[in-house]
């Protein structure tokens, strides 16, 4: 077969009927798979049976006590002060083992010896592993540097680094102390990071002069120089040496400095509910969202997430592509608990060419490599064929997240990535750092949908009176307490901004915004943001079945959809923009009318947009999001200033244009 999309796919979406099996349900895999084994160990555990995942789950989210106390037991977690009440009271006013000792950092840190712990990637320097016993070393000496810093429990301490190994090293020597880890990626400006730290006070700041972006150097020294005079309680500034530029500010020390002193590694023991580190939010409309979140809740959730629904083990080698301004990073740190080697990748994912994070799979014999829906339906729309050229041998799971993977992306990794490694969409969070839909080795996995809700997450489709949906769209929501909810946000006394963000639609539900329909094998597809699908004449669709079509025609770089709704109950005018620089300026009508053809043809007609325009580029947040809402409101005549702070988009140049765009769009209507 070609290399490219398979064009016979089934597609998911209004117009179809659900995905082909990909990857069915095997014997062994109750035998072979770490879940598949758990189930085993709980049915021994608590005299039960778990014939069918769907049992499994039941018991997770009905009798959680039980569930998580098995978790706590099957994976040998530090947690001392067990009892047999896990949790306590009904959200957002929720208790987890209120006795219970622990640290994160003692769980990631437990393994010893000369393998492969942490494996850095990097354009702009060579490859860097760390074996356990080199990570334990170099965590216990930035601890002591730290403590010679004043950091105490409590403390916060922010990286404005990359994706290195370093910035592995000092979150987990700021856990052992009990201190709170904030980070955020070198690419983003001054004014991102401020929202951002300055809401931490940090009492330590570790900063990458700068990096190289394919064979571009990237100074980030004035910015640094910046921050310090924008955050005026910051205590120490430690400047992460990696590409070699004098940082022009007094009184620092030098990483090396920092971890100068031999030290002895140990962990302070805190509450399950002590913060670990803060996640942010995009930050597209305002100032982003400080997300706390503890040492018990991450732990057990991705003890649960990635050693059972990924299942990573000792010896793996885990690599998900990120930055450090995405919970994926954090997530992926957690490898470590359960024995695997983290992969960290600083650089273009697509230089020299978009092969590059394919053969990075490839070299570094990664068992589980988690990316993003656009990179995947990237690689398929210009024909790339891994399988072809590269062994993969040891790969044996690809994960999507980021927006719902279309039908076409599951058929391309299986026509041209692995036959055999397990496929999955995951659909959740920086609020929980982790999925609440996901894949499951215990399910068969179909083109197109998210597999199953994970273990321990009661995920449910609502009607707007809160009855329970099957076969229907509806808001997804969970309804009973997982560990890694947010312990608060920063600056909200009382928890009115954190019950507003989740709690306003249903009062003692989880509403995470997003649109949904529930099969009756509990599968689900996602077809966008609540508060973004489009309500054409009385009928909702969602802007997820529009880019699976967009995104996979040649040419088309990215895409955005938004509808603006009428008035009179009307179907409204639904707009689609897009931007691609392979297609020239005389052949994009053309290029958009095959775009049209293809939507009605593969959609419906209520899919079909009223308006097609070509933009320069579309902007997105620093964290990969697609910009729908404020889009929206910029079309309806909001401010530019108000829609969005142009320090957390990814091209401000192309925001510039759209904004120019959509001035003509208003006067024009």
């Amino acid at each position: 077969m070609t290399a490219g999309i398979n064009r016979s796919a089934t597609v998911t979406g209004p117009a179809s009927g659900r995905g082909r099996i990909l990857r069915d349900v095997t014997a062994e895999a109750w035998t072979n798979t770490r879940m598949g084994v758990f189930a085993g160990y709980a049915a021994a555990r608590h005299r039960r049976e778990f014939p069918t995942y769907e049992a499994l789950w039941s018991w997770s989210v009905h009798e959680p006590d039980q569930f998580w106390s098995a978790i706590v037991e099957f994976f040998d977690l530090g947690i001392t002060g067990l009892s047999d009440n896990v949790v306590t009271g009904s959200m957002p006013d929720v208790t987890w083992l209120p006795d219970a000792a622990l640290n994160y950092a003692r769980d990631a840190l437990r393994r010893q010896g000369p393998q492969a712990a942490v494996i850095g990637l990097s354009q702009t320097r060579a490859e860097v592993i760390l074996s356990w016993d080199e990570l334990r070393q170099r965590v216990a000496a930035c601890r002591a540097g730290l403590q010679r810093l004043g950091v105490r429990k409590g403390d916060a301490v922010a990286a404005y680094m990359p994706n290195v190994p370093e910035t592995v090293v000092l979150l987990l020597a700021a856990a052992s102390l009990g201190a709170v880890f904030a980070s955020c990626p070198p690419e983003f400006g001054v004014r991102a990071v401020v929202d951002r730290f300055g809401q931490l006070e940090p009492k330590v700041l570790v900063a990458s002069d700068g990096y190289v972006y394919g064979e571009r150097v990237v100074d980030r020294s004035g910015v640094i120089a910046q921050l310090v005079d924008a955050l005026p309680g910051l205590g120490t500034v430690v400047i992460h040496e990696y590409v070699g530029v004098p940082s022009g500010i007094s009184n620092v020390l030098t990483w090396e400095q920092l971890l100068g002193t031999r030290g002895e590694i140990a962990f302070d023991d805190v509450p399950f509910d002590h913060p670990l580190y803060v996640l942010f939010s995009s930050g597209s409309t305002g100032r982003p969202k400080a997300i706390v979140h503890s040492h018990g809740g991450i732990l057990l959730e991705h003890a649960k997430a990635l050693g059972l629904h990924n299942d990573v083990r000792t010896g793996d080698r885990f690599f998900w592509f990120s930055t450090t301004g995405w919970m994926v990073w954090n997530y992926a740190v957690s490898a470590l608990v359960h024995g695997a080697a983290m992969v960290c990748y600083d650089g273009n994912p697509n230089h020299p060419d978009p092969m590059e994070l394919w053969r990075a799979v490839d070299r570094t014999r990664v068992t589980f490599f988690g990316t993003s829906a656009a990179h995947i339906m990237m690689s398929a729309a210009r024909s790339l064929d891994p399988a072809a050229e590269l062994s993969l041998g040891s790969l044996r799971a690809v994960a999507s997240t980021g927006s719902p993977l279309p039908a076409e992306g599951f058929e391309w990794l299986d026509d041209h990535v692995s036959r055999t490694a397990h496929i999955s969409s995951v659909s959740g969070g920086t609020d929980v750092c982790s999925g609440f839909v996901g894949g499951s080795p215990l399910v068969p996995t179909r083109a197109g949908e998210l597999s199953a809700p994970m273990l321990g997450c009661r995920a449910v489709s609502l009607a707007e009176n809160g009855d329970e949906l099957t076969g229907e769209f509806g808001e997804l929501c969970i309804t009973a307490p997982m560990p890694s909810m947010p312990l608060r946000l920063l600056g909200d006394d009382g928890g009115t901004l954190l019950r507003e963000s989740y709690f306003s639609t249903f009062p003692t539900v989880w509403a995470q915004g997003d649109w949904v329909k529930f099969f009756p094998d509990r599968a689900c597809v996602i077809v966008g943001r609540s508060d973004t699908t489009l309500n054409r004449g009385g009928v909702r669709l969602g802007t997820a079945d529009i880019y699976g079509v967009v995104d996979a025609m040649p040419g088309i770089d990215d895409s955005l959809v938004v509808h603006l709704e009428d008035a009179r109950g009307g179907a409204g005018t639904l707009v689609l923009l897009l931007a691609g620089t392979a297609i020239g300026e005389g052949d994009r009508s053309a290029a958009g009318a095959s775009v049209v053809s293809e939507i009605r043809q593969q959609l419906s007609p209520r899919h079909v947009p009223d308006v097609v325009a070509w933009v320069r580029g579309i902007p997105r947040t620093l964290t990969g999001k697609k910009l729908e809402k404020p889009v929206k409101r910029l079309l309806l005549g909001a401010r530019p200033e108000d829609v969005a702070s142009v320090d957390s988009l990814t091209s401000p140049a192309h925001f510039d244009a759209l904004v120019a765009w959509a001035r003509e769009f208003r006067s024009s209507r």
